[in-house]
């Protein structure tokens, strides 16, 4: 939303007198004149529309006239903010983003009907036509009228002097009889200057308020965006399934066949007493050296103990293979969304490879709990501090996995430690 000032308003305040003389209230009577004929205009086509959406209930057609009618509110609402440009030097932009969907109609009753911004367009259509359109008719009539006293005098040198009255049942017999008419013209302009700067700029901040984009209704395209980094985590994630699938399936599994068919050959070899014999073990010791890297890449990759058990066994399982003691405390009442699952097992994974590879540290924490629906994990080691997300570590690789369902990353690694690695994660994402 638009936090701007008026500009009529700071006309006003910083330069009253000067703002008799200006353009301002020339622009602000134009801006009420035309919006009392459009705001007229506007409430007779909503009511006729409700009403002929009423009347036509029954067969149908009048159904879909009641569903459009929000559309209605739309267009006026982008004719008020290009109408605001006679008052003020910006026009807001609208608060809709790109409409989609399978259809012209569809997508656009969908979408529309939808967005919050469209019902506040309605409701500035129906105070639009009532309230400023009332007000607007009142100041302009004030103007009208002492706009009229004020030309009198010529009024009454122009025309017969019989033909004029002032006051009623007096008739003028002379431009001097006509003098009270401005007396009482020129202040009702300069109060009708004032009122319409007021009455303009408080529809204008109006405009500003129901008819411009909010900060709290990110517009389509931002949504968009969002979702399509989050289809490309999932897609990632899927690929990272299939990779783990096929070395688990196939390359794994071939090894090991390779493994058995090297011992039964070294069993034969050295009943034989083949000089061979030490070739071959060496080549199954390499074998099962390359299965064990195997076994632990595709871990790595995707755990299946996460997806059997889940993330406190997931993690108490790397725990047991980690070089520095690690005391795991993770109490989960059940099972969290598999993305969440996943987001904070390789969050943990990789604060304890850096605990293992740089901090120097003897003891490493990690505590989990469910808070308000979002997991939140603390992991700490005593180790000698000074870790950087942006030295490369992969922390700020976490911290943008953990954006996309709406989480975040905090690091405290003073130097000379201790590390704290504060993770939150909404389960609703």
């Amino acid at each position: 939303m638009d936090q701007r000032a008026v500009a009529v308003w700071q006309a006003l305040r910083h330069r009253p007198a000067r703002y008799l003389v200006s353009g301002w209230p020339w622009r602000c009577w134009a801006y009420l004149l035309s919006g009392t004929v459009l705001g007229y205009a506007a409430l007779i086509a909503l009511v006729l529309l409700v009403l002929a959406g009423i009347a036509l209930s029954a067969v149908g057609v009048g159904l879909v006239i009641l569903a459009a009618t929000p559309l209605f509110g739309s267009a006026v609402g982008a004719l008020e903010r290009r109408r605001l440009r006679l008052i003020e030097p910006v026009r807001p932009a609208g608060p809709h983003g790109s409409v989609t969907g399978r259809g012209p109609v569809v997508s656009r009753l969908g979408n529309r009907l939808r967005e919050r911004a469209t019902w506040r367009e309605l409701g500035y259509t129906v105070l639009f036509g009532t309230v400023f359109t009332l007000a607007g008719a009142g100041v302009m009539a004030v103007v009208s009228v002492s706009a009229l006293l004020t030309v009198s005098p010529v009024v009454a040198w122009a025309l017969a002097p019989e033909t004029v009255m002032i006051i009623p049942g007096q008739p003028v017999t002379g431009p001097l009889d006509a003098l009270p008419g401005p007396a009482a013209g020129i202040p009702g302009l300069v109060l009708g200057a004032y009122a319409a700067g007021l009455l303009a700029g408080l529809q204008a901040r109006t405009v500003q308020f129901l008819l411009a984009p909010r900060d709290d209704e990110p517009s389509e395209r931002v949504i968009e965006l969002t979702r399509s980094r989050a289809r490309l985590a999932d897609a990632f994630e899927a690929e990272r399934r299939r990779i783990e699938r096929d070395l688990h399936d196939g390359a794994q599994q071939q090894l090991v066949a390779l493994n058995m068919t090297l011992g039964l050959a070294e069993t034969e070899l050295r009943a034989a007493g083949s000089p061979t014999t030490e070739l071959v073990s060496r080549a199954r010791g390499e074998v099962r050296a390359a299965l064990t890297q195997l076994r632990d890449l595709v871990r790595g990759i995707h755990p299946q103990v996460l997806t059997d058990h889940g993330l406190a066994d997931a993690v108490a399982e790397v725990a047991l293979r980690h070089p520095v003691p690690v005391t795991v405390d993770i109490a989960l009442p059940h099972r969290l969304p598999e993305a969440v699952e996943t987001v904070a097992y390789f969050t943990v994974t990789e604060a304890l490879a850096n605990a293992a590879k740089h901090s120097g540290a003897g003891a490493v924490t990690v505590v989990g709990r469910l808070r308000h629906g979002a997991l939140r994990l603390l992991i700490t080691d005593n180790g000698k501090g000074g870790a950087d997300p942006a030295a490369g570590t992969g922390l700020q690789g976490l911290a943008d996995r953990m954006a996309i369902l709406g989480g975040r990353l905090v690091v405290s690694s003073p130097v000379g430690g201790p590390t704290q690695l504060r993770a939150e994660v909404p389960c609703s994402a």
